[in-house]
């Protein structure tokens, strides 16, 4: 019987991704988006769900018909602007989406995995989790949070069995970065910035995802994987000094 991996966030173009390496792999594989999606991969179930409604997220669960063997949560939003210019509303909208789109599959989907002895959770995150931006509201509090709240899942649910990680893209070339990355000045300047000299690609990340569901990182456990080509690090690379 196959494995079942189910990633949620199914209309960016790092879940697909994350969906096809999967599916490669061997897994049957379900996406979650909250709207219809389509795919020329035959091989991808696509579901519609709120990720952040327990309801939704029990009968996707509930059609799988069987334990998870891998979720990948990787639902986000972001609403740009100053916090000054952000309401409330805009926050908790944020939160509720990256927080509770976080935690909420993974709460639906753990005591099965746990009954079994065995399953993997990935929590994609940001380098906004490490390195807030300006303008970018609730985002880098709201991955903060998934960044402790994998490690909380990793404390408590080690021991029983499951192996959680989260994992923090950098400037990746795909999904909410579509229409920023396409101004030739600030993907020659972006690019510029990564120590690497290139934008990172979906397959960059989900590579990485697919690596922590793999046996292969079976002792990696609470983790917050950084896939950024070294820009988290590259502070001082971007201040001039005297040698």
């Amino acid at each position: 019987m196959s494995k079942i991996a189910l990633i949620t966030g199914g209309s960016g173009g790092i879940a697909r991704t994350i969906a096809t390496q999967a599916a490669d792999a061997g897994y049957r594989v379900a996406l979650v988006d909250l709207v219809a999606g389509q795919s020329d991969d035959l091989r991808i179930e696509h579901h519609v769900a709120d990720v952040s409604d327990e309801a939704a997220v029990d009968t996707v669960l509930e059609r799988l018909g069987a334990p998870l063997d891998l979720l990948v949560n990787a639902a986000a939003t972001i609403r740009f602007g100053p916090l000054l210019e952000r309401s409330p509303d805009d926050f908790r909208h944020v939160v509720d989406v990256n927080v509770c789109g976080t935690l909420i599959p993974a709460l639906r989907a753990a005591p099965a995995m746990i009954t079994r002895g065995s399953g993997v959770i990935v929590n994609l995150t940001s380098i906004n989790a490490i390195n807030p931006s300006p303008n970018t509201g609730a985002y880098p509090c709201s991955k903060a949070a998934v960044v402790a709240l994998t490690q909380q899942m990793a404390l408590e649910w080690g021991p029983l069995g499951l192996r959680v990680n989260s994992l923090a893209p950098g400037f990746i070339d795909a999904g909410m970065s579509n229409s920023t990355y396409a101004d030739p000045r600030i993907r020659a300047e972006r690019s510029a910035g990564v120590p690497v000299q290139r934008l990172g690609l979906a397959e960059d990340i989900a590579a990485a995802t697919m690596f922590l569901a793999s046996d292969e990182a079976a002792y990696i456990h609470g983790h917050h994987l950084v896939v950024d080509g070294g820009v988290s690090v590259s502070l001082l690379r971007q201040l001039r000094r005297e040698a």
